[in-house]
């Protein structure tokens, strides 16, 4: 079942969302493929891991890309010499090329590869710049000038 949402009334009454409404409308409009098979965990606050099944790749067949808000992991495997021997191929080793949309400040941390699965560690990381920050409230100090000072008897002189 498919739903096509109008994003327009959205669009006019907000700033700086382009972004996101073109993520929505692109992925509401393309079918996405499913090979590999993939989970996307979180494991913290802020940390997230991404794991793909890749079996009968190893892992310099496979390449890992972050780049401008997008993570892109690409895999291709040479062809063997001996096809004809395989009775029944049921182990998919077409190539492949996956992406993931990441938030602003999601850095990879790291990747491995075990047993046929693809790990790729992620983590937020909010630039100091970005993170809230407490304001203390102070209070002024009168300036000379600013002070009240008491009114001096005026004596006229006899």
């Amino acid at each position: 079942m498919r739903t096509n949402f109008d994003f327009a009334p959205y669009r006019r009454s907000t700033v700086g969302f382009d972004r996101l409404f073109d993520l929505l409308e692109t992925s509401a409009r393309t079918d996405t493929e499913n090979y590999p098979p993939f989970d996307i965990e979180q494991q913290g606050e802020d940390q997230y891991r991404i794991t793909l099944a890749v079996a009968g790749f190893r892992p310099d067949e496979i390449e890992i890309v972050a780049q401008n808000n997008q993570l892109t992991v690409k895999g291709d495997r040479a062809e063997e010499g001996d096809a004809g021997r395989y009775l029944h191929r049921g182990i998919a080793t077409r190539a492949f090329e996956r992406r993931f949309q990441l938030a602003d400040f999601i850095v990879v941390q790291d990747a491995s590869f075990d047993s046929g699965l693809l790990r790729i560690s992620l983590k937020r990381e909010i630039p100091e710049a970005m993170k809230p920050r407490k304001i203390e409230i102070g209070t002024a100090a009168p300036a000379a000038n600013d002070r009240l000072e008491a009114p001096q008897p005026k004596h006229k002189a006899a």
